[in-house]
């Protein structure tokens, strides 16, 4: 039985060859954890000529989405267990905590916006609209992709529990560092604590290496974590 079901709609399914057919996404559909369609909206125009979009009203430059075959793409693969997602660069910032969120879902359906826009109208039809940061793509494609690798990994028996659990983000904060072999390269030594042996003290090392770089690299999450929850270095 498919775990999750995400349905991706594009106008540029072609984007899409090959990016979900590698590493941890392809053993999740291997596994039978994820099934991943990927449906060009533009099938569902009543347009002659089957166009998608037209000229915003009150002017301006480039192209809106139209409602109509948006909405019927739509209302044709949704249920009632189905949570619409629009990528749009005035979402909710997409953090790890909603990823694990989505991860629970049995049906997932992304609208991926193109062009100068979408009809405001479509907002009506979602669930959820999500920004992965303050920045412009040329369109959701991409930002699709990166939904669905940070929820495919976190689908049960996809890859071990205890690897997600010790990222970035699980606990608000950023990872720990970590080595491998050699002991020593180029003057570069592994921190002697990780080669003690004892499973305490690796720990709390790692929890103070973890809580410093928080600090170092992400103050606005350290203020907006760490300080608000007291943890201590």
């Amino acid at each position: 039985m498919i775990k999750l079901k995400i349905s991706i709609l594009t106008l540029f399914p072609e984007m899409f060859s090959n990016v979900f057919e590698h590493s941890i996404i392809k053993r999740a559909k291997e596994m039978g954890k994820v099934e991943i369609e990927i449906i060009n909206f533009r099938d569902y125009s009543l347009d002659s000529h089957q166009k998608v979009d037209d000229t915003p009203f009150g002017g301006g430059q480039g192209m809106v989405l139209s409602c109509q075959p948006i909405f019927d793409c739509v209302e044709h693969l949704r249920t009632e267990k189905s949570k619409v997602i629009l990528l749009t660069p005035d979402g909710t910032p997409y953090q790890q905590k909603q990823a694990y969120q989505l991860s629970q879902e049995e049906h997932l359906i992304i609208i991926c916006g193109h062009y100068e826009g979408f009809d405001e109208r479509i907002r009506s039809l979602v669930d959820l609209e999500i920004s992965i940061g303050d920045y412009i793509l040329s369109g959701g494609e991409y930002a699709s992709m990166v939904l669905v690798d940070s929820i495919a990994r976190l689908l049960p028996g996809v890859i071990k529990e205890e690897s997600h659990i010790n990222e970035s983000f699980h606990n608000h904060l950023l990872d720990y560092p970590t080595y491998t072999k050699p002991r020593v390269f180029r003057g570069m030594e592994v921190p002697s604590v990780l080669l003690s042996g004892d499973h305490q003290k690796i720990e709390e090392y790692r929890k103070k290496e973890s809580i410093k770089k928080t600090k170092e690299k992400r103050p606005d999450l350290w203020k907006e974590v760490g300080e608000k929850n007291e943890i201590q270095d």
